[in-house]
């Protein structure tokens, strides 16, 4: 019999969020900037640490790997091309890792760093019964955003995000900060006529005004909502347009239209 995982977004820092996933009895931590909340969790529900999933180097996603060090009782997966606190198992897009009886598909999604990658379960049970895919994707896509182009190219962080966006609609996307709302800000002012947009803005206040947390998202709402996985639609290349009217060309590639959004959100207030 299948044992159920409970999902558990853990608060750290001003808005990151640790995910946990558990099934009672070991754990996985993805991303842990700080050992404490992590500990906590495991403490208070009684866990092993069974493994721990990294996906880039940001000291707010591996700042707490070593002090879990005693702790666990499985590996560390961490991305090939990237610096890590050794000693982690390498793994790169084409790999799988197996943790909780899981076998999770790497992705490689480069442009928020240079070897940034995702984690993707295509059949997860969750605790009523029912499974769904679960992806842990980082600071690559958030819920109504993206992430910033530290290391990367617009060209390659659209691939990213597309490579993302094939995966199933009711893929559960467990993004590592609570960056929503802040993101529907921008979406609604690029694509005011988006209603799905405007329901989802209402359904994520709400749910932030009652101290609940917007993630995991899922991809399918994303895919009708994130303005930068919509970045071919034309409602999207005429906002591009009027933002930045004398560097796009008349008929703006998918590549232009996200960078102009991009640099676009970057100054948005």
């Amino acid at each position: 019999m299948t044992l159920s995982l409970t999902l558990t977004p853990v608060p750290a820092f001003d808005d990151n969020y640790l995910w946990l996933l558990d099934n009672g009895r070991e754990a996985l931590v993805v991303d842990p900037g700080d050992a404490a909340p992590v500990l906590a969790a495991l403490d208070a529900r009684g866990l092993t640490l069974a493994g721990i999933l990294l996906t880039h180097h940001h000291g707010d996603h591996v700042g707490g790997v070593n002090a879990l060090r005693p702790r666990l009782e499985g590996p560390i997966y961490a991305p090939a091309h990237e610096t890590m606190p050794e000693p982690v198992q390498r793994v790169q897009g084409g790999d799988s890792v197996e943790l909780l009886g899981l076998r999770f598909a790497v992705m490689d999604v480069p442009g928020h760093t240079a070897g940034h990658i995702a984690y993707f379960a295509a059949d997860v049970p969750g605790t009523e019964g029912e499974s769904s895919p679960l992806l842990f994707c980082g600071d690559t896509l958030f819920s109504a955003g993206c992430g910033r182009l530290f290391e990367g190219t617009p060209a390659q962080m659209l691939a990213s995000l597309q490579s993302l966006a094939a995966l199933p609609p009711e893929t559960r996307v467990c993004c590592a900060h609570e960056y929503t709302l802040s993101n529907l800000r921008f979406a609604r002012e690029v694509d005011p006529g988006n209603a799905a947009l405007a329901d989802y803005a209402a359904w994520c206040e709400a749910r932030r005004a009652a101290g609940c947390p917007t993630l995991p998202a899922r991809l399918g709402t994303e895919v009708r909502i994130n303005p930068f996985l919509r970045c071919a639609e034309p409602a999207l290349r005429e906002a591009a347009r009027r933002h930045a009217p004398l560097k796009l060309p008349t008929e703006p590639s998918p590549v232009d239209v996200f960078a102009t959004l991009r640099e676009w959100k970057n100054g948005f207030r």
